[in-house]
């Protein structure tokens, strides 16, 4: 077996894994990106590419400043028996130093979002903008041939091909058809994707994770940083208590890789673990899972062979998202995440009983807990998007985008059900009736006058952010009323996973004294989530990504050889 020499191995190459790998570099340490797959990005690459980031210092820029203590309290009320105030506090402190590092050092540069509010609005402390940031869109020309082992998007979430990302992007493809601006925007994008689906055989304008991970192999590749893809790390090399390195698998043979002065775990957690998922996970075996396969819990695996401690104490295993199957002409099928129009004026999700269970404007993660709480022991986990086709072609629904996309391939595929009436809808769907008659009876009672009083849609600033602005009085309740009416089933799943390696302020594993296990740091989705298994705010999986990524690079560049 061939040995090598390096300062730090990082096993993974999501944006935690790249983040430590690109600030170990920077301090002047030579570093190894041992990737399990042929491409590089992990599911960050499939993400929605938002970072929360409190304090960080766009905002700063556009004059919104708020002391630390605003989101602590923020997160203390939020997490409850779940806050971790040194590590909390490693996080937010970090947190702007991270943005301000990768500004200013790398080709990783951001875009603000200074009008995204955090979930939870009437909690002390939470922010009404400011608090996250997205890494500014990117051409992968850039990366000259480092773009071959780049991933490709998630075909359920682009368009032709096509990253779209929220906010003016996105918006401008929702209203392609009412406004000549928007048309013109929407034209240019699709243009340069056809030329760069003719030259390049995938779409080069690069946004959302896709974007982070661009930039982040850009900034290592300009450093240094020796990135192998298609090397799996079997096990860690373990001698006189330190961690010293790893046995990768290599198309060449095993390879040994000595990290003199540590190796960080960043293989994506365990959303493809069946052992793990069927300890942890509720309602299991109808679960969806949106990261990438090869997420199979190697990195939590390694720790434990060396005495890391996986906690399982946390509020939720995973970040929850409400998915639907989506059926393809080519036989295979999608898994799409619904995030945008459940917010929109004009649609509730029901379960089988035709009942509502929640205020469908909330988080993902939270639609989803809602879902699983309700929904009595032994029946199947599952709720149904209701709406009219009037709010399909102006919002969408599920993978069946707006006007002027044809909506009628996805009604054929069943994917979404259509009823002339309410009864005959229910019926098709395998919803009762009279219950879902009963239930949008009360609702439109309401709706009409722009109120939800049952769940209070649009009561809160995250709400109002994900409704429609243009729709008065109430921008997220509308009436249900005018057939035909749609549906689509949704079922649990989720992002990523959430119970990881317990971990310090330093982003070092802990052994089952809570003593740091010398040379080995986890972070990413293989560090135990430092929002305790809550969802406080989009992007709390990349912000603390990110930034413990930082923090273990800055502290293993500290270390002695």
């Amino acid at each position: 077996m061939s040995v090598q020499r390096c300062d730090v191995l990082v096993i993974g190459s999501g944006a935690g894994g790249l983040s430590a790998a690109v600030t170990a570099a920077w301090h002047g340490l030579k570093v190894v990106v041992a990737e399990k797959e042929a491409v590089f990005g992990g599911t960050t690459a499939w993400s929605g590419g938002w970072i929360w980031a409190p304090l960080n210092p766009l905002a700063k820029r556009s004059g919104i400043v708020e002391d630390i203590d605003a989101p602590r309290t923020y997160l203390r009320h939020v997490l409850g028996n779940n806050f971790d105030e040194v590590r909390v506090n490693a996080f937010l402190e970090a947190a702007p130093q991270m943005v301000a590092f990768f500004e200013e050092k790398t080709a990783l540069q951001f875009q603000d979002g200074n009008r995204i509010c955090d979930t939870y609005g009437t909690v002390p402390g939470a922010g009404t903008g400011g608090r996250s940031v997205i890494a500014a869109p990117y051409d992968a020309r850039g990366l000259g041939n480092l773009v071959k082992r780049l991933r490709h998007p998630l075909r359920e979430t682009t368009f032709l091909g096509m990253t779209l990302q929220a906010g003016a992007d996105l918006g401008a493809f929702m209203s392609v058809t009412r406004s000549p601006r928007a048309l013109g925007y929407v034209a240019r994008r699709l243009g340069r994707h056809v030329v760069d689906l003719a030259v390049y055989r995938r779409g080069m304008q690069l946004r959302n994770g896709l974007a982070l991970v661009g930039r982040l192999l850009r900034s290592a590749a300009d450093l240094g940083v020796d990135l192998r893809e298609s090397s799996p790390a079997i096990r860690l090399i373990y001698e006189s208590g330190s961690v010293r390195g790893a046995v990768l698998r290599t198309r060449q043979g095993e390879v040994e890789v000595r990290a003199s002065r540590g190796v960080v775990l960043a293989a994506g957690g365990f959303p493809h673990d069946p052992e793990r998922r069927q300890a942890l996970f509720p309602a299991n075996d109808q679960h969806l899972a949106l990261a990438v396969l090869s997420a199979t819990g190697d990195g939590l695996r390694l720790g434990e062979s060396v005495g890391g401690i996986v906690d399982t104490t946390l509020a939720a295993p995973g970040a929850w998202c409400p998915v639907s199957l989506v059926p393809f002409p080519d036989g295979s099928i999608g898994r799409f995440p619904h995030i945008i129009e459940r917010g929109k004026p004009g649609i509730i999700g029901v379960l089988a009983n035709g009942r509502r269970f929640c205020n469908e404007g909330n988080g993902y993660h939270d639609y989803v807990s809602a879902m699983l709480a309700a929904v009595p022991k032994g029946e199947e986990v599952a709720s149904w998007l209701i709406c009219t086709r009037a709010f399909q072609r102006r919002y969408g629904l599920g993978i069946a985008r707006p006007a002027p996309v044809p909506v009628e391939p996805l009604i054929k595929s069943g994917y979404i059900k259509v009823g002339q009436t309410i009864s005959e809808l229910a019926l098709i769907c395998g919803i009762d009736p009279d219950g879902l008659e009963r239930t949008l009876a009360e609702y439109n009672k309401h709706a009409r006058e722009g109120r939800d009083p049952v769940f209070g849609r649009g009561s809160t600033p995250y709400n109002r952010l994900q409704g429609d602005p243009d729709h008065k009085p109430n921008p997220c309740v509308a009436p249900i009323e005018r057939g035909p009416f749609y549906a689509v089933k949704v079922v649990p799943g989720s992002f990523g996973t959430f119970a990881g390696l317990k971990t310090d302020g330093s982003a070092r594993v802990l052994n089952s004294t809570d003593r740091p296990i010398r040379g080995l740091y986890a972070v990413g989705t293989d560090m135990a989530n430092v929002m305790g298994g809550h969802y406080p705010a989009g992007g709390i999986n990349l912000g603390p990504a990110l930034t413990f990524g930082f923090i273990a690079g800055r502290h293993l560049a500290s270390q002695p050889n």
